[in-house]
């Protein structure tokens, strides 16, 4: 009798989020993400999202009906890959000009992420990965208003400082 292989995960399927206000969440991720609604069911007060339609059904699923006031911790984070820094950098420029609560901008050696609110404090993230190694957790301000150039020098040089051993610092 041969063993069996272990299951395994192979990438996120979607995260489900119950909201206050479906149509405020859905203009959010719609309009300042990008994100694409899919299907939708508004009876039922469904709206399901996708970055990639073609080839994810949805990422996110918004539910009418949240059931806990706003500021309660349901979520830990919904994080959103980007292919690019120019990927990050532009929804860090976006996010500024709508006003919307940024939570933090760092690397982690790794990639590069911008964490922020959505309308019903959910936090969220959109991130790059940099090719680079490094313990976690590692978090290091960045600083995105500065060129790539100089903001991935300055990765580089976190990285050969604190790669080894993770750090958590805010610059």
């Amino acid at each position: 009798m041969t063993a069996l292989a272990a299951p395994h995960i192979a990438r996120l399927g979607h995260v489900g989020i119950h909201c206050l206000d479906l149509a405020a969440q859905e203009a959010f991720y719609t309009d300042v993400l990008g994100l694409y609604v899919t299907d939708r069911d508004d009876e039922g007060g469904l709206v399901f999202l996708s970055a990639q339609p073609d080839v994810e059904h949805h990422e996110v699923l918004l539910c009418r009906g949240r059931d806990v006031p706003v500021g309660s911790k349901v979520i830990q984070q919904v994080s959103f890959r980007c292919d690019s820094y120019g990927d990050v950098e532009g929804f860090y420029q976006r996010l500024k000009e709508r006003s919307v609560v940024l939570d933090r901008v760092v690397t982690h050696g790794n990639a590069i992420g911008v964490y922020f609110l959505d309308p019903e404090g959910n936090r969220c993230e959109v991130y790059w990965n940099t090719g680079l190694e490094a313990r976690q957790p590692f978090g290091v301000a960045v600083d995105l208003d500065e060129s790539e150039d100089e903001v991935m020098r300055k990765v580089r040089a976190a990285v050969e400082e604190f790669g080894e051993t993770g750090t958590r610092i805010r610059r």
